[in-house]
């Protein structure tokens, strides 16, 4: 029940975030491992996804309990107070270890989560909620870059907003999951985003890199599987697509790190891909 409530099977898609936005604020690979901040931010943003997910269960429970019965809350498996407070104290837990650690982390880590209590509240009430998710997810890049660097360069801020533009458009898809059908597709345009910031890191990286080129590929193949699996084809294939969307992250870090150097970190990215795509089995992420 309480995996549940967290959608676990999602953390390592926030775990490979991290990995990237530390490869890409300049950390190197072998560098990245022995720092304690490295661990720290693991463990902030993991409490951060966490704590959001309890809160988006708390706030959806009036409409979980009409729309999506099988939830805990509706189920009666928990309270919603419990899961509000737990959630809560998440959220304060990961802002008090950013803060002690390196306070522009924990700048950005404040803004992640007015940003998430944003989406948690509003998502289901306003049109343009995926920007908010996309700010979520963006602002985790962020906070990982600062827990190893003192500013934010190019390469985490274009990477930053690559990663924004596939959570944009996976959420969007996500919204129409409960009817198990897709309205109009334009607004997944924008996953054309990260495939261009891919392209041009691997363009520009340190040196060309036969990985970054096949995680690149791989990220194409995917990715095109799951908008065939939104084209509604057959019954239950939004949802399968979110989820792959959702693994997708991983492989969008793994070809950025691949990309700069970084093929440990990368090939730790590939292994989150399919980290996540097994603990979906297990629990489900959506």
């Amino acid at each position: 029940m309480w995996l549940e409530l967290g959608r676990v099977s999602n953390l390592p898609t926030v775990w490979s975030n991290v990995l990237a936005g530390g490869v890409l604020a300049g950390a190197g690979g072998a560098a990245l491992w022995h720092t304690p901040a490295l661990w720290t931010s693991l463990l902030a943003l993991t409490l951060f996804y966490l704590g959001g997910m309890y809160l988006n269960d708390a706030c959806d429970a009036e409409i979980d309990a009409r729309e999506r019965a099988d939830r805990p809350i509706p189920r009666g498996d928990v309270d919603r107070l419990t899961v509000t407070l737990l959630g809560t104290a998440m959220l304060a837990s990961g802002s008090g270890l950013l803060f002690l650690s390196h306070p522009p982390a924990g700048i950005t880590g404040l803004a992640l989560v007015v940003a998430i209590l944003g989406y948690d509240w509003w998502h289901k009430r306003i049109g343009w909620s995926p920007l908010l998710m996309g700010a979520c997810r963006l602002l985790t890049y962020l906070t990982a870059a600062l827990m190893v660097a003192d500013t934010l360069d190019a390469a985490v801020v274009w990477g930053a907003v690559g990663l924004a533009c596939h959570v944009i458009g996976l959420t969007y898809a996500a919204r129409q999951e409960a009817y198990d059908r897709l309205g109009a597709a334009w607004p997944l345009a924008v996953l054309a985003v990260p495939v261009a910031l891919m392209l041009a890191a691997m363009l520009t990286g340190p040196e060309p890199s036969l990985l970054a080129l096949i995680l690149w590929l791989g990220y194409l193949v995917w990715g095109a599987r799951c908008l065939l699996w939104l084209s509604r084809r057959a019954a239950g294939d939004v949802p399968r697509a979110v989820v792959g969307l959702i693994a997708a992250i991983s492989l969008y870090d793994a070809t950025l790190m691949a990309a700069m150097g970084a093929s440990g970190m990368a090939l730790l990215g590939a292994l989150s891909f399919a980290a996540t795509l097994a603990l979906q089995r297990v629990t489900s992420g959506t």
